[in-house]
């Protein structure tokens, strides 16, 4: 059973998503609100779930920035890797490194299906939780309050996001019949 969880106070703004989103605006478009939306959702989630310190909150930033961020820059919904590359060039550029390994775990777990190996109260697995609420709307919740994911969607709707990933999905599945999905990992 799954301990419920107490969310701590909410983030409405996060520096380092917000500048690696204006970076990014022009790429994002029409589909700049929604995703900026579902950051945000994300963010809070993961850290209801894994509170840390500033150390820990940053890498969840940056995860969570650049995490989908490959299906505009790249044009694609084979996207983990691009937005990998983006992550690490940011991190190399602020002099962050050294995170990279945590952060591109953190970026290519986020679709497993299953746990991702990594301990319960890892940064790893909270992100990939987090991203599952967000993405299933709140029908999958790991402990976390229903109220509290009503919260976040009252503060930052979905803006299309989610109608943006069904219209993606469905592209795929057209054009790549036997790969439609390339990102969900088991």
């Amino acid at each position: 059973m799954v301990s419920r969880i107490a969310p701590a106070s909410i983030h409405r703004t996060v520096p380092t998503v917000e500048s690696v989103l204006h970076v990014h605006a022009s790429v994002l478009g029409s589909d700049f609100h929604g995703y900026r939306n579902h950051t945000y959702r994300v963010f809070n989630l993961c850290a209801a779930m894994q509170p840390g310190d500033g150390d820990a909150l940053e890498r969840m930033a940056v995860a969570t920035a650049f995490h989908d961020l490959g299906i505009w820059t790249d044009r694609t919904f084979d996207y983990l890797a691009p937005s990998v590359r983006l992550a690490e060039a940011h991190l190399g550029q602020t002099g962050r490194g050294e995170w990279i390994p945590d952060i591109t775990q953190m970026i290519m777990q986020h679709h497993k299906v299953l746990p991702s190996g990594d301990a319960p109260g890892s940064l790893v697995e909270a992100f990939r939780r987090a991203d599952w609420i967000d993405v299933s709307r709140g029908a999958l919740r790991f402990g976390v309050p229903r109220s509290f994911v009503r919260e976040l969607y009252s503060i930052w709707p979905g803006s299309g996001f989610h109608r943006r990933l069904v219209q993606l999905s469905w592209h795929r599945l057209r054009t790549h019949p036997l790969s439609p999905l390339p990102m969900v990992r088991w």
